[in-house]
């Protein structure tokens, strides 16, 4: 671009703020708290590429160059948070994701107003329900000795030693999947129902004068119309692969489940505020983040060649 269509461009975007300053003083504030909460942190990731000393600085410390990313990728612990934490997303991923999608057609096709409304408000509660209380909920259900579980199994005559599910590495990623599922499914499905409510109803009429059933309206209409906003959600989720709830994980976390239950945002935390390793733990959380990066490159880019929305 040469100096005189810049100088174009420049005064036209001028031109537009003058004319919209309303509007752009809306967004001021959300560009203000971005830019005071997520990119001046984001100078804090030279600490990873420095032997940082909290009396130095950040600047004052001295350079390590890749010494820390080279220690954390030789570390004995790094294929066990890498193998908890990809199940984890993954799991979670492939369990939790069709499931809003699902209850959102089942819903947009209910035709009992009552019913339907009886199935939203008890879907969406969960949603507000503290991560505390829903792990103290799992500890009363799945308790070994006072458990409701483990009482009712006991009546049954089903289970004749103690239940130690909330101790067994085997069962945390489902007691975790699950446990979330329930809370977010409809939460989830709220932006789904968003997206069939734009659907023309006279598609549907049509469809039912030519002897459409039920579920061939649902496979032939409801889902072509929701599926970009699915693939935008699942590229939006991809990007949190690694992510994996740090608060959760680490409260159901103890001496017996921990060689399932440690993941990257438990293990950062353990190194980096109990034991002060500020350089390590802020290089796993760079190297963390880079592959969040690359997965949403990575799966828009794939959703873009195969003729999907994507994000840009």
């Amino acid at each position: 671009m040469d100096v005189s269509a810049r100088r174009r461009s420049v005064k036209r975007y001028a031109k537009q703020i003058r004319l919209n300053w309303e509007l752009f003083l809306f967004v001021l504030p959300a560009v203000v708290y971005l830019i005071i909460f997520s990119y001046i942190p984001m100078g804090g990731i030279l600490i990873a590429f420095k032997n940082f000393k909290p009396h130095l600085g950040i600047f004052g410390s001295e350079w390590a160059g890749a010494r820390y990313f080279e220690r954390f990728f030789t570390m004995p612990m790094f294929p066990v948070i890498m193998r908890n934490t990809l199940s984890l997303s993954f799991y979670q991923l492939l369990a939790g994701f069709p499931l809003p999608v699902l209850l959102a057609l089942a819903l947009n096709s209910c035709r009992y107003g009552r019913f339907k409304k009886v199935v939203q408000t008890v879907t969406y509660a969960p949603h507000f329900i503290s991560i505390v209380v829903i792990i103290g909920m799992i500890n009363v259900f799945f308790s070994p000795s006072t458990g409701i579980v483990a009482n009712a199994l006991a009546k049954l005559g089903l289970s004749g030693e103690p239940l130690m599910i909330l101790s067994s590495p085997s069962a945390f990623p489902h007691l975790y999947v699950w446990s979330g599922i329930w809370a977010g499914i409809g939460w989830g499905s709220i932006i789904y129902l968003g997206a069939l409510a734009s659907v023309d109803p006279s598609l549907h009429e049509s469809a039912m004068v030519d002897g459409a059933t039920k579920f061939k309206r649902v496979l032939h209409i409801d889902i072509p119309a929701i599926l970009p906003t699915v693939v935008i959600m699942l590229i939006l989720e991809s990007g949190k692969i690694m992510s994996v709830g740090f608060e959760k994980a680490f409260l159901m976390q103890n001496s017996l489940n921990i060689g399932a239950s440690e993941i990257i945002n438990t293990y950062v935390y353990k190194i980096g505020i109990r034991e002060g390793q500020y350089s390590l733990s802020t290089a796993i959380g760079l190297f963390n983040s880079a592959v969040n990066y690359a997965m949403i490159m990575l799966v828009n880019w794939i959703a873009g060649r195969l003729g999907e929305s994507s994000l840009w």
